[in-house]
This record gives structure tokens, C-alpha cells and sequence, in this order.
């Protein structure tokens, strides 16, 4: 049986949305709704954060997570690589881990019977990684485009020629902070995430939501009030 842990990696500081970790949302702080759901859902042996915050760590210790290291501000910055801080997560967590599982803190409405079955389709094929994904209305053969610096704009894609209708376009899909599941070896191997294979598991729109700005949070409370 794998031994699978979820990773939290929320760090202190935050541009668009200041202190969007562990702003209150409803009744307890962002990243809380991660930790208590994770736990609930009864499909890890472990659910560790990763921060170099001490409020944050305090916070995710009262809710039930496992805090075994703290991160260093190196890897806390603005320009930092997300992969970099799984990479020290993975380097400073003792226990065995055959699966890992990053769980963003600023998608509060994921589905953990959707996380379940993401868990279970990488269990069963032989991918390095799988990611959430939804599907988007935007191509860039038909309405995504580029513009430059005299303001003139033309569709980023055009090697498909002229596509007239919506339906026309390829499927495009858009990654989402649903969930990440991986290994470890792969982490510790690999130069970004997109080195291996990685395959893309769709999930629903309205539970992927991810907190990013005002925007953001409005809509997230507004779906999430529909569910209660």
C-alpha cells in the first residue's frame, strides 16, 4: 500500500491578495479549509505545510497539520520556484513518502472524492505527474491574442489558419491549483515539473477556483455559500 502525503506549501508573503493564506474565508483561516478537509477525507498519513510564516505554521498547527521544517526565505519569495520548495519539502521530510500530494491552500472548494480518483489514476497508469485541469473558452487560434507596442493585436495562434467559430478551435484546457500528485524520485530528479510525462485529469470548473486577488475571493465565497 503506497504511503501518500499531502504537501500545503502557503508561504507568508503575498502581493496580490496580502496574507490571502490565512485570511479568514467563512469561519476559520484560507489555508485551515485545506488542512481540515485533507484530514477528513482519510486518504493521507500525513498532512505537512510547508511555510516559512510562524503565524502560518501556528495556524496550521491548531487546525492539525504537521509542521516538521520550516522553509527558508530563499525559496518564500516572489520570484521563487514553486519546485524548488518541493524539492526542500521532500529533502526535509524523514518519513517514507511513495506518493505526494500538493494540495494549494487557495482552492478551498476542491472535491476530495475528485482528489481520490486523481490519486488512483496515477496510481494505476505510469505517469511522472498528473495535474487538474479544466476546459477553457479561450484558444489561441480563435479569441486569445497577442498585442505590441503601437497597441495592434492579432491571434497568437495562427499556423491553423482562419477559424471563424468557437467550436472550430482545438480543446484547450487550463492547468488549475486543484492538486498536483507525484513522487518523490521524480521531485528529487527532475528539473521542473513539465520534464516527464504529465498527464492532465479534468476536473469541474466551480471547485477549482483559485484565490489569486479580490476577484477571486468574491467568486470563491459566492460558490461556496451555495454549497453550505
Amino acid at each position: 500500500m503506497m504511503n501518500t502525503v499531502a504537501f500545503i506549501f502557503a508561504r507568508g508573503d503575498s502581493k496580490g491578495l496580502l496574507e490571502k493564506n490565512i485570511r479568514l474565508f467563512f469561519d476559520k483561516p484560507l489555508i485551515a479549509h485545506t488542512i481540515t478537509q485533507a484530514i477528513e477525507s482519510n486518504l493521507f498519513s500525513d498532512i505537512v505545510v510547508s511555510t516559512d510564516s510562524a503565524e502560518i505554521a501556528e495556524i496550521s498547527k491548531n487546525y492539525g497539520a504537521n509542521v516538521p521544517f520550516m522553509r527558508p526565505a530563499n525559496l518564500a519569495s516572489d520570484t521563487s520556484k514553486e519546485w524548488e520548495s518541493w524539492k526542500h519539502a521532500i529533502e526535509n521530510y524523514s518519513k517514507n513518502i511513495d506518493c505526494f500530494v500538493s494540495l494549494p491552500c487557495t482552492s478551498p472548494l476542491r472535491n476530495y472524492k475528485t482528489v481520490a480518483k486523481m490519486i488512483k489514476y496515477y496510481k494505476s497508469n505510469k505517469y511522472d505527474a498528473i495535474l487538474g485541469i479544466t476546459r477553457s473558452n479561450h484558444s489561441p487560434s480563435f479569441n486569445m491574442v497577442t498585442k505590441d507596442n503601437k497597441n495592434m493585436i492579432k491571434i497568437m495562434d495562427q499556423s491553423k489558419g482562419q477559424i471563424n467559430r468557437r467550436q472550430d478551435a482545438e480543446k484547450c484546457y487550463m492547468i488549475t491549483t486543484y492538486a498536483y500528485v507525484t513522487s518523490p524520485s521524480y521531485i528529487d530528479s527532475a528539473e521542473s515539473l513539465f520534464s516527464g510525462t504529465v498527464s492532465g485529469f479534468e476536473v469541474a470548473k466551480d471547485e477549482s477556483i483559485d484565490i489569486d486577488d479580490k476577484y477571486d475571493l468574491d467568486i470563491a465565497a459566492y460558490l461556496y455559500s451555495k454549497k453550505q
